[in-house]
């Protein structure tokens, strides 16, 4: 199996931190292919910068799914996921939308924990979008500065758990850390926190696979079926294309 990571934040670091974590959590003899957005914010933390992420996704679909068996959207709420659905044949999993499913097979109500206030809005948003407000305890972000974007999950870790500590009194029994940045994390804290933790990319990258093996058909009714072809101008050749057929 092939399952292709597309990152459409612009920080290779992130890319690479993401792409760890997919290879240590798929099965043996899938291939993870990770690419990063070569356009758009380092990383993406505002509904404004979120449109910008949307069209990076596509463009990193269109040009790197083909031999792929399934995609995942790398950037937490899944800026484009439901656009790539309408475009792309093969199954494509958002991380938000794969960790929240996920801890609603392992709890009633999760929490969402992040490392900037400016998250909260667009998490929040896609929380409601994806149904789940009833089963959420909440979103619960650092209000502090961090050194690096690319090292900010070692260097608040420790102010996460204490954040997850919050949230569980807050009635989360089931915790996600929300940001592709805070990728690999739930791993090394799952001893310090009471609750179970969900890493949003290794959740992605295991419902991708199951979604190839079960080798969906492209709707062509509904939600997400193929849209009819239109002539786009000013886009990558490979995304046009997409919106050509």
């Amino acid at each position: 199996m092939r399952l292709l990571v597309a990152n459409p934040n612009t920080t290779q670091g992130v890319t690479d931190r993401i792409a760890r974590v997919a290879r240590a959590a798929c099965a043996p003899g899938t291939e993870i292919v990770a690419v990063t957005a070569g356009f758009g914010a380092e990383y993406i933390a505002t509904r404004a910068e979120a449109v910008l992420g949307a069209h990076a996704t596509l463009d990193l679909l269109a040009n790197h799914a083909q031999g792929c068996d399934a995609a995942v959207v790398a950037a937490f709420a899944d800026p484009g996921l439901g656009a790539a659905r309408e475009l792309l044949s093969i199954p494509v999993v958002g991380m938000a939308e794969a960790s929240m499913l996920t801890a609603c097979m392992l709890g009633r109500r999760f929490a969402i924990l992040t490392f900037a206030v400016a998250l909260e809005p667009w998490y929040q948003e896609c929380v409601e979008y994806n149904g789940l407000a009833g089963r959420c305890a909440g979103i619960f972000c650092l209000d502090e500065p961090f050194q690096a974007i690319t090292s900010v999950a070692e260097e608040k870790a420790q102010r996460l758990v204490a954040l997850a500590g919050r949230a569980i009194a807050a009635g989360a029994d089931v915790i996600i850390l929300g940001g592709a940045p805070l990728a690999g994390l739930a791993f090394d804290l799952a001893e310090q926190v009471a609750v179970p933790m969900v890493d949003a990319v290794a959740a992605a990258v295991r419902q991708a696979e199951t979604l190839a093996a079960l080798r969906p058909r492209k709707p062509v009714a509904g939600t997400f079926r193929r849209p009819g072809p239109k002539s786009i101008t000013g886009i990558s050749p490979a995304l046009a294309g997409l919106f050509k057929g």
